[in-house]
């Protein structure tokens, strides 16, 4: 099968140029500079919030926030920077939120952690959980076509 010569594959194709001048312009606003800002400014403190809230004993604690800190903070850096190919990693936000949660009862040795521990990860799991709605909200806009 021949190609005209003018046909640069997928990439010529209208749609896909229009719906990149969609991402650009979406990942650009306002809106959702403040939602990256914020899901990595969230994803940081879950990385250091075994310190600032002192687990001391609670070593596995710790760790699960580190490591989940640090997933969220990446999926900031990624949605500042690449957006148009981390978009489809926010709805990995809602659960890792929903996980950040219910983690003090499910990692601890004893099934059961202090009460700092537990309204700290309470808190920034369930904002993590509302800015990956927020950020899934903002990214339906990318992903659907314009009807004319």
């Amino acid at each position: 099968m021949s190609y005209p010569q003018n046909s640069t594959g997928m990439t010529g194709h209208p749609e896909i140029a229009e719906m990149r001048e969609r991402l650009e312009r979406t990942a650009s606003s306002g809106r959702a500079i403040a939602v990256e800002g914020l899901i990595l400014l969230t994803g940081l403190y879950a990385a250091i919030s075994p310190w600032v809230v002192h687990f001391s004993g609670q070593p596995d604690i710790a760790v699960n926030n580190l490591i989940v800190g640090i997933c969220v903070g990446l999926i900031g850096v990624g949605l500042a920077l690449v957006p148009e190919r981390t978009f489809r990693l926010v709805w990995t936000l809602a659960p890792i939120g929903v996980w950040l949660v219910i983690s003090p009862w499910v990692v601890t040795a004893a099934h059961g952690a202090r009460a700092g521990i537990i309204w700290s990860n309470c808190f920034t799991g369930a904002v993590i959980f509302v800015l990956g709605l927020a950020a899934m909200g903002i990214t339906v806009g990318m992903t659907r076509p314009r009807h004319r």
